[in-house]
Parts: C-alpha cells; structure tokens; sequence
C-alpha cells in the first residue's frame, strides 16, 4: 500500500445530488496537486474512490451513504441467462483499443448518446470542452475501447487499467442500437478483458439502491459492495 497517510483531501461545500433531488451532496477529492499515480489511484479505489478527468473523488455527505462502491470479481462472475443473450447479440462486434483522442467521431457518438439518454443531466448539453475535460486525459493507464459493427463506431468504454482491476469510467454508445443493450454488453465485455489479463475485479462506480438509473448493476453476479470499509460479497 502506498503511503495514503500523508495525502492531503478537500471536501467541497453542500451541493444539490444529482441521483438522489432530496438530498445534499459534499465531495471528496485527491489534492489536485497531487500527480495521478497509478498505484495511489489503486489503493484509493479500494476504498471507494473514483476517477473523473484528473480528480480522484468519493461522496463523502454528512447525512447520507446511499453511494456504495461495487465491483464484479472477473474469476467468480457467471452471466445470467438474459446476460449470455446479450453476448451472443453483439458478437458480431469488433473491439479494438485506443489511447484517450477527442475526434469528431468520438464526441458526434458522445453528443448523440447524451442528448438522447441524458437529456435530464448534468452533462446536457455536451460540447467539445466537456468532452475533453472529463474523458481525454492524457493518462497512461486510461483506454478507449472501441466496438464496432462492420467499421462503424457504435460504443466506446472509457477504461482505466489499474494493478489491482479495471475501473470503468464511462461509457457512451448509439442510442439507435437500443436492442444490442451496448451499456450492459460493454460492462460484460469488459469483465470478461478483467479476467483475460489477469487482474480481479472490474469496478463499477457507485450503486444506489433508491436510484432506478442504478439498479442494472446489481443484476451482475456476484457483485461485491463496500460497506463499512468491507467490501461484501452478494451472490
């Protein structure tokens, strides 16, 4: 373990949840000054931190712990019924990977998919700025994965590749491929890339159980939740 002891953190000022209306959000942060080394990065996420642009951050809210961290172990997942018919949906795709670009075809996937799935959130609407200041960072250990249908752009996984597992970081694809599930099939796909280079588990952000957005993630089993510095498994 690195020597967490000795970084230094700030928390913001109450800010309106953007999952939870009812509630007050204070955020957590790395010390910006603090250069992204991957191996802090890793210890961190063991205890529920996450990567957005070059900040390090977990909720850290005074009055509520809806936030729980999950992970998929790569070893132990066995894909549900309704998950192998996904796979077998998209097999037809092809997956390369690529260093963090911005290009026109990725931010015209990006614009299209915000503006159709997330027209209700806090990145509506994208421009090219945003874009770059939350997924193009110059980063060795980020990758954009790419699927494709027979050349064409349809999903990028935004990824970062960490000693200890996969964290995904976002995800964007074309909302007219809606029976594909791309969203889902990109997280299948990408524990199946955890167990192929032989890292643990594939870490998934926060669950909320009162947010509806949220719920896909506990359909992948066995997931693992942080809960009270734990992570506990549920089959």
């Amino acid at each position: 373990m690195t020597e967490l002891a000795r970084l230094k953190f700030y928390a913001t000022q109450p800010h309106a949840c953007s999952y939870l209306p009812e509630e007050q959000a204070t955020t957590l942060f790395l010390d910006p000054s603090q250069p992204m080394d991957v191996s802090v990065y890793a210890d961190l996420s063991e205890m529920g931190f996450r990567r957005s642009g070059d900040h390090l951050y977990r909720p850290h809210c005074q009055h509520c712990n809806a936030c729980v961290p999950a992970r998929i172990p790569a070893v132990g997942f066995e894909p549900s019924r309704q998950q192998k018919r996904i796979l077998k949906r998209n097999a037809d795709l092809t997956v390369s990977m690529a260093p963090p670009a911005f290009t026109e075809e990725y931010f015209g996937l990006y614009q299209r998919y915000i503006e159709q799935r997330h027209a209700d959130g806090d990145m509506f609407p994208p421009s090219r700025e945003q874009f770059s200041t939350f997924l193009v960072r110059d980063l060795a250990f980020s990758r954009f994965y790419e699927f494709r249908l027979d050349g064409t752009l349809i999903a990028v996984a935004v990824t970062d590749l960490l000693p200890n597992g996969l964290s995904a970081v976002y995800t964007f694809y074309e909302p007219t491929h809606e029976r594909r599930s791309l969203g889902r099939f990109a997280i299948l796909w990408q524990i199946g890339e955890t167990l192929r280079v032989g890292l643990g588990a594939l870490y998934l952000g926060y669950w909320i159980k009162n947010c509806k957005k949220m719920n896909y993630k506990t359909q992948y089993r066995p997931i693992e939740l942080l809960i009270n510095q734990r992570w506990v498994t549920l089959n």
